[in-house]
């Protein structure tokens, strides 16, 4: 007949081993995500920015030939290509949650959608073609 308590012990053990591995592919995952650096440059590439793991601007690079466009216009350019490395950035945490607690995990869904709702895709972007 089995013994209960070992049965008990050995699932305690089981769970205590599968909380860890979540917590070391967790911790992972917002290790490579505060590394990352994105970088994306407008069409004409007059403008090019780099985001951090938190989406937030570490660069801002402007060509010479930027100095032409009406300053409404150039705050265009560089808002539309920072969201877009936003977006990138968004892209490529969705592939680290796949590669480490898996996106479809109730982390990685957590991860991903909270960077899904900071950084969404423009739909009015997509609709005007820019």
């Amino acid at each position: 007949m089995p013994d209960v308590a070992d049965d008990a012990e050995q699932w305690v053990r089981t769970w205590s081993a599968s909380v860890s591995e979540q917590a070391a592919l967790t911790q992972s995952l917002s290790d490579q995500v505060s590394r990352l650096a994105v970088t994306a440059t407008d069409p004409e590439s007059l403008v090019t920015v780099t985001v951090d793991g938190s989406g937030g601007l570490t660069d801002l690079r402007l060509e010479r030939q930027a100095a032409r466009l009406e300053m409404t216009r150039l705050a265009e350019v560089i808002m539309r290509t920072m969201r877009e490395a936003q977006v990138a950035l968004t892209r490529q945490v969705a592939e680290i949650a796949g590669q480490t607690v898996g996106v479809d995990s109730a982390t990685g869904r957590a991860v991903v959608s909270s960077f899904e709702r900071r950084f969404p895709v423009d739909p009015d972007e997509d609709d005007h073609g820019n």
